[in-house]
């Protein structure tokens, strides 16, 4: 397909970001890489949110079709501005999306129009291995550097989890199951439909798990607009996997993840630090990994960080990509 088919624009306003959505549900469906942090349904709740800057985004046309998209904007400083992936700090992947087939041509003519923007550097973060910006070449661009790691489990076997977990962490679920057990009574519920209230729990639950440390990542406002946003749109689509734990009727511990393209991606918990001792995380944990085993998931995702309980598990390192573009 030649480039000259295609057209782009630089969307700057909200209004017109906001009219890209059905557009960009079409786009993200094709595109092979994509995962739930690439979807309207997460980025532009995120820019309603916080909006750190100015928009800047690239979206490539072939007639009325939306091809390729760059949800980009500018953060502006006194050394310049520089240009940054909507989504940024917390999304776990970011790309630019893309028609297969005409990748090469997107982040061509992205790269193009973006050369009208005033800007020092371009960063691109969180690059799945297999991300269409990790094919886009320039002079000026830096070689792909290691950026995070995003622990892994191949999904094998059933739902004894025999086939892919350990056997030492599974019989450690056991003893959490049997704790939990001698508590009272427990009951697995899934949260899908009720994204609210499912909300209310889990910022309860990881507010109390982490006051100790000066609070979690959901005591933040404008974090938690955002998921006010984004969650009930996710839910909508079918993509969150939202669970919640209770023992003997009380909610003790709650779990936020995702499920598309055949992977499963944990994203966030939260549980009562006085029921610690009954593992109410680890409980849920191996709950979603039996549950994406039955959807036919091929991969469990534990997303960024290395936090040593996902290495328990038996999940893999796989590292994220990132990529500079600094104007000389």
């Amino acid at each position: 397909m030649s480039k000259a088919v295609l057209r782009s624009e630089i969307i700057g306003d909200l209004a017109q970001f906001d009219a890209l959505t059905p557009h960009w549900w079409k786009l993200w469906q094709q595109s092979p890489s994509a995962t739930p942090f690439q979807s309207p349904a997460w980025l532009v709740p995120w820019w309603h949110a916080f909006a750190p800057g100015e928009l800047a985004t690239v979206a490539v046309w072939r007639g009325g079709d939306l091809v390729g998209l760059a949800p980009l904007y500018l953060e502006h400083g006194t050394a310049g501005s520089k240009l940054l992936p909507v989504g940024i700090s917390l999304s776990d992947y970011l790309d630019i999306l893309a028609v297969p087939g005409i990748e090469a041509e997107v982040v061509a003519i992205v790269a193009e129009s973006i050369l009208s923007i005033g800007w020092v550097q371009w960063i691109l973060s969180d690059l799945p291995q297999d991300s269409v910006a990790l094919a886009m070449t320039h002079p000026e661009m830096d070689w792909p550097t290691a950026h995070a790691a995003c622990p892994v489990l191949a999904l094998a076997g059933d739902e004894t989890l025999a086939g892919c977990v350990p056997a030492r962490r599974r019989r450690q679920l056991r003893r959490a199951r049997q704790a939990a057990s001698r508590c009272g009574r427990i009951a697995l519920s899934s949260a899908s439909g009720s994204p609210q209230t499912f909300l209310d729990q889990l910022i309860r639950l990881h507010n109390m798990r982490w006051a100790e440390q000066g609070g979690g990542v959901l005591a933040n406002a404008a974090v938690e607009q955002f998921h006010r946003l984004s969650l009930p749109v996710l839910d909508a689509h079918g993509l969150v996997r939202c669970w919640l734990l209770a023992i003997d009727g009380g909610t003790v511990g709650a779990y936020y993840g995702f499920h598309y393209g055949g992977r499963a991606y944990a994203y966030l918990g939260g549980f009562d630090p006085a029921y610690a001792e009954e593992s109410p995380g680890a409980i849920l944990i191996g709950h979603a990994i039996a549950e994406a085993i039955r959807e036919d998931a091929r991969e469990f995702d534990f997303l960024r960080g290395q936090e040593a309980y996902k290495y328990g598990w038996g999940a893999v390192d796989r590292w994220t990509m990132r990529r500079v573009w600094t104007r000389s």
